[in-house]
């Protein structure tokens, strides 16, 4: 990306970011029959500092589609409610024991076990209820809800988590490492342009180039993902770096070597962009998004 290029977007996400967090807070503002110790819980994962990146790409999907955002600002924050709903269970001690998020200490650490587990739970079904108030018909409303729930299920994001957990990544061979993060990273990823593409009354041809897309890029990401583990800045990152190792787990630097792994990044956000270029509306702040994920310190 040009310096030109990576200020306009930079710009583009500045605008957009304030329109996200306000909507996450219009929306996680709870009833009376809340417990306020439960809402505290859920707002403090869901509002704290973070990149945004899903429900961006939902937005960005919908824009690409030349559609108004604003129409699919539920969704953005659907999306970001299970993305937080899964962070808070996957730093709980019996998944991956983390005490530190986005610069934080993470959610059971501040609300105790207990509390956080039914916050994670609670923003989950906060999802679905938030994607009911999308202002399109009654059909893609059901097929946003679907599209969520499948990639949130036991066959994408959950399942992944399981088999992360169980360790079925072992030896030398990288396939199944990418099964699993296709899966547990990448589900969400594609679920956010899907959405987003649905949003817009996306054709087939355009969903799946953003499927295509949301492959490849979701897979970009967690291998830099993994780079950050192994050479990335805690104060920048947001987390403990060095985990993976220390708990012995398989990563793409530790399979593939650091070079290789980010040789295969960029191919893979390389392959990403020349799948939305199949679209017949400007893609550029897609395509600028990707190159973001392989230049992110965090």
């Amino acid at each position: 990306m040009t310096d030109t290029s990576l200020r306009s977007f930079a710009q583009h996400v500045e605008a957009v970011r304030p329109r996200i967090d306000a909507a996450l807070d219009h929306h996680s503002r709870m009833g009376k029959g809340c417990p306020a110790p439960l809402a505290e819980a859920m707002r403090y994962a869901l509002l704290g500092p973070g990149k945004r990146l899903r429900p961006l790409l939902v937005l960005l999907a919908a824009e690409a589609c030349d559609d108004d955002s604003e129409t699919a600002m539920p969704a953005a924050c659907a999306v970001e409610m299970v993305h937080a709903y899964s962070l808070i269970h996957d730093d709980l001690p019996a998944m991956d024991d983390d005490d530190l998020r986005r610069g934080r200490p993470t959610c059971h650490k501040v609300f105790g076990e207990a509390m956080a587990i039914l916050a994670g739970d609670a923003l989950f079904a906060l999802a679905f209820e938030t994607l009911t108030r999308l202002d399109v018909s009654s059909q893609t409303v059901a097929a946003c809800c679907g599209a969520l729930a499948k990639a949130a299920g036991a066959c994408q994001l959950a399942g992944g988590q399981a088999d992360d957990i169980a360790g079925l990544a072992t030896g030398l061979d990288v396939a199944p490492l990418e099964a699993i993060h296709q899966r547990k990273t990448g589900a969400m990823i594609e679920v956010s342009l899907k959405l987003g593409g649905l949003i817009a009354g996306a054709d087939q041809t355009q969903l799946a180039a953003l499927a295509e897309y949301g492959r490849s890029v979701g897979l970009a990401f967690q291998i830099v993902d993994d780079l950050l583990d192994v050479r990335g800045d805690e104060a920048a990152v947001g987390k403990r770096v060095g985990k993976d190792s220390d708990y012995g787990k398989l990563t793409f630097p530790g399979i593939l070597g650091i070079d290789e792994s980010t040789r295969r990044a960029e191919a893979l956000v390389d392959a990403g962009c020349e799948a939305i270029r199949r679209l017949s509306t400007p893609t550029d702040h897609l395509a600028m998004l990707a190159r973001y994920v392989l230049e992110r310190n965090r």
